[in-house]
């Protein structure tokens, strides 16, 4: 029997490979068949959840809030030392250094993430900026955000700071941030359904090892998460489901 396995839209493009290297990596030393599912976007990841046919999610943690929640996902995994924090910047030639630059009615982008938006407006607060006094302009990826940023086209652009740190040199030169977080609680999730409960186990240990055998750290680099993973408990993740909620107040 095969598994569908669904990794969060979020990633940067040159981590595809990555996922797929971790997938057959996966099948092969746990046994169990593993089918990829790498949806474009959120609005894509969504139909296939509501589809009922997902059995292992990396989710975002905005996600998984809502997947632990409400649809019995359970958490046994995260990425180890590696956090979502996120990047609010400008363009370079705008003028701008800091987010009490930005007024209200300025224009953000942003792409289709709710933790980096819910996280994006609790920096922004020092400026009087809250969600409807500004004008949010939707783009499908960050390289799109980037663009219009640079172009003066928007005031600012929200970054999941790792797709930050992964555009070009050229691009980031471009750039100026204005503000990132450094809350360190908040991460990437590995989530499986109840009814394969039977086999979470042998996938969590295959998943756990990675790092502890030759060749290893080529799937995990191309991941970009050269620590591996970690385990994650049911209290640990109520935690950051707490820490989100606490965000949205």
């Amino acid at each position: 029997m095969t598994f569908n396995f669904l990794i969060a839209p979020d990633f940067a493009p040159e981590r595809f490979a990555g996922w797929h290297m971790l997938n057959t990596t996966l099948q092969r030393r746990s046994g169990i068949g593993l089918h990829l599912l790498t949806p474009a976007s959120a609005h894509e990841q969504a139909e296939l959840l509501a589809g009922s046919q997902v059995d292992l999610v990396y989710a975002n943690p905005f996600d998984a809030t809502e997947m632990v929640r409400s649809q019995g996902y359970v958490p046994f995994a995260r990425p180890a030392k590696h956090y979502d924090e996120m990047v609010i910047a400008s363009g370079a030639a705008s003028g701008r250094s800091c987010v009490e630059d930005l007024k209200p009615g300025c224009r953000i982008a942003l792409a289709d993430n709710r933790d980096v938006k819910l996280i994006g407006l609790r920096l922004l607060e020092p400026a009087d900026l809250t969600e409807d006094n500004i004008q949010w302009v939707p783009v499908d990826s960050y390289q799109a955000a980037a663009r219009l940023a640079i172009k003066g086209e928007v005031d600012a652009a929200f970054f999941l700071a790792e797709a930050f740190a992964s555009f070009t040199r050229m691009t980031r030169s471009q750039l100026q941030v204005l503000v990132q977080s450094a809350i360190s609680d908040i991460s990437h999730v590995l989530l499986a359904h109840p009814r394969i409960a039977a086999q979470q186990s042998a996938v969590a240990s295959a998943l756990l090892s990675l790092g502890q055998t030759a060749g290893d750290s080529e799937v995990l680099d191309a991941l970009g998460l050269p620590d591996g993973f970690e385990p994650m408990t049911q209290e640990e993740a109520e935690f950051m489901i707490d820490l989100m909620d606490t965000l949205l107040d």
